[in-house]
């Protein structure tokens, strides 16, 4: 029903690991084919491609859904229906930002600093001039092709470059003067599938297990015992995400409690539960959560 496009690069593994963890792995004879499959009805098919094309694939409708970051939808400028943002970049849950990006030592602190013809470098030409030319800034930029942040100062006055921390740029001796765009990666769809019911609601049924697979990261399931005379004290410091779920023990005088927790928590938390009466502490990963 749906053919899918994936982005094959620096994304390329963090969205195969998501939709496996989604229940919708993606079979291919090799890490460097461009064609796979997906074992699920609602997938036709499957191909893998450069995320900076596929808006513009998308928008053509040679693929119903895609997966690409919001810095291509900018940059194409493609129109195209959005699914939702998906909360996950190459080695984070933190969008990445496009920047603009000087010498160390240049005295540009702000964008207007630019002088009259500066010489811009970026794999972004697109946003970079509708940028500059919102801000007034009249700029040469140039298409670069990699390695951007290596033309400063010789090539270029001033780059636009994406940066997830900004520990690359900083080794390259540059420092960032604006945020451009943040970007997170995005699931996107042909507008004319998106307005089809059959080919939504299946768009949608994919959505919801990413979702509910990113929303589970970094949490797990708590389950506990404690007496009727310790509940207040226990329930005081247990986190949840609405309110713990309560069942009373058989024959016990006592109570069953289980919530989700950040797992960052759990080093603190399990010892505290301990110390204030709690007994049969089970910790319990989570697959997905879908509200």
């Amino acid at each position: 029903m749906l053919r899918l496009v994936l982005p094959k690069g620096s994304l390329e593994r963090a969205t195969l690991e998501l939709f496996a963890a989604a229940d919708l792995p993606v079979q291919r004879s090799s890490d460097v084919d461009y064609r796979g499959a997906i074992d699920d009805p609602r997938i036709e098919s499957v191909r893998i491609l450069r995320p900076q094309e596929i808006p513009l694939y998308v928008e053509q409708g040679l693929f119903d859904m895609g997966v690409t970051g919001r810095d291509w939808i900018e940059e194409t400028d493609a129109s195209v229906t959005s699914l939702g943002v998906l909360h996950y970049s190459k080695a984070t849950s933190r969008p990445v930002r496009v920047v603009l990006a000087v010498a160390e030592g240049s005295p540009v602190r702000r964008v207007e600093d630019l002088p009259l013809g500066a010489r811009v470098a970026t794999e972004y030409p697109g946003l970079t001039r509708r940028y500059l030319e919102s801000r007034g800034v009249q700029a040469e930029v140039t298409l670069s092709h990699g390695a951007t942040e290596a033309k400063v100062p010789d090539i270029a006055d001033a780059v636009v470059e994406i940066t997830e921390t900004g520990r690359a740029l900083r080794a390259a001796g540059l420092r960032i003067v604006e945020t451009v765009i943040e970007s997170y990666t995005e699931l996107i769809a042909y507008p004319e599938s998106a307005r089809d019911d059959e080919r939504r609601h299946a768009m949608d049924q994919i959505a919801t297990l990413l979702q509910g697979t990113l929303e589970a990261r970094g949490r797990v399931l708590v389950k506990l015992n404690v007496s009727a005379e310790q509940f207040d004290s226990v329930a005081a410091v247990l986190p949840s995400m609405k309110a713990p779920t309560v069942s009373e023990l058989v024959g016990r005088g006592g109570f069953a409690i289980e919530t989700v927790v950040e797992k960052r928590q759990m080093n603190i938390l399990i010892p505290a539960l301990k110390d204030l009466g709690a007994t049969d502490i089970v910790e319990l990963p989570i697959s997905k959560i879908v509200h």
